[in-house]
């Protein structure tokens, strides 16, 4: 697939997550498998581009090409200054939010919130291209199939961003009244695609190999995206692309597999965070990783006690050896089930 003068290696990529697709968390899902990442969107107000925490969101340093940032706002000029202030910070492409449905987010009109304003949406597609455009920067977009199941407008959207020269559309496939509830609407995601020729992105509840093959068997996608099914879980991303091509599965993770993934990201978790945020920021990841295997509860709440990285990598490496490090996880099929 090609975004702009891009070539990705894979149909399989990690959709951007607030406090989780972090530069340590891309990185690693790129190394399991995953085509493509973009980052954790970054606000457009000037005045927050020096926080602490939009400073970590522009560190790209050794990140595996192509660097996406995901920018958010709902202002057209200031999403322009935006995208050119993260080209010069080494953004390869920019992305649009506009799917984030929660409510912070939403309350100052932009996320899943311009949905509603098709007239403002233009306005700010426009200038964001334009901005990017003599930097030869390609333009994508990400967004959901409405307001509500009475405004669905992904149609109207789709062939507005096409007509304006954004690159890529990554559809989720709920409208904002729905959250992360319910089920996925493919049968929208399929008229979109049907009708635009850029490449179309689908998104939601895609959690196994064969789920992926069906989204983008029904949909005629391009690709497909995987969000929360790769928290605790970033070897998905080598599962499902090894079973688009081969049609076979492959075997799950030993558990010694599991420990040098976990030890690792935690490793560079803690030095991109600091000791402080590092340690309490990694106790969702530890979560995710063991909060389904045996024996794990314990340990879990060892580590949400913990303030020191060292005690936590201690604990978790002490956890480890009560299982024989060649042991899976789960057979195959299980994993598929879980």
């Amino acid at each position: 697939m090609q975004i702009g003068p891009w070539t990705l290696p894979n149909r399989v990529f990690v959709a951007p997550m607030a406090g989780v697709t972090d530069r340590p968390y891309r990185q690693l899902c790129k190394r399991l498998g995953a085509g493509y990442a973009v980052s954790e969107m970054a606000a457009s107000n000037p005045r927050l581009w020096n926080s602490v925490k939009t400073s970590r969101r522009l560190n790209h340093d050794g990140e595996i090409d192509p660097i996406a940032v995901q920018i958010a706002g709902a202002d057209p000029e200031m999403m322009a200054e935006a995208a050119v202030f993260n080209i010069r910070k080494g953004a390869q492409i920019i992305d649009i939010n506009m799917g984030c449905p929660v409510k912070k987010v939403c309350n100052v009109a932009s996320g899943s919130a311009l949905l509603r304003h098709e007239d403002l949406i233009a306005r700010i597609l426009e200038s964001v291209v334009s901005a990017c455009r003599p930097f030869g920067i390609p333009v994508t977009l990400k967004t959901r199939t409405g307001w509500d199941h009475h405004s669905r407008n992904a149609l109207r959207i789709g062939k507005l961003a096409e007509n304006t020269g954004i690159s890529a559309l990554t559809l989720h496939g709920r409208t904002r009244a729905d959250l992360y509830n319910g089920h996925a609407e493919y049968d929208t995601i399929k008229e979109v695609k049907s009708q635009l020729h850029i490449p179309v992105i689908a998104n939601g509840d895609i959690d196994s190999p064969e789920k992926a093959r069906f989204v983008l068997n029904y949909t005629g996608a391009d690709a497909i995206m995987i969000g929360r099914a790769a928290q605790g879980r970033p070897w998905i991303f080598r599962e499902v692309d090894h079973f688009l091509a081969t049609g076979t599965y492959l075997p799950p993770p030993t558990f010694g597999e599991l420990r040098d993934c976990l030890l690792e990201h935690l490793e560079d978790h803690y030095r991109f965070y600091g000791e402080y945020t590092g340690v309490r920021s990694a106790r969702k990841h530890v979560g995710w990783y063991l909060g389904k295997l045996p024996l794990s509860a314990p340990l879990i709440q060892r580590i949400n006690q913990s303030d020191q990285s060292q005690e936590q990598l201690a604990a978790l490496a002490a956890w480890f050896d009560q299982f024989a490090p060649e042991k899976y996880l789960t057979t195959p099929s299980q994993a598929l089930a879980a």
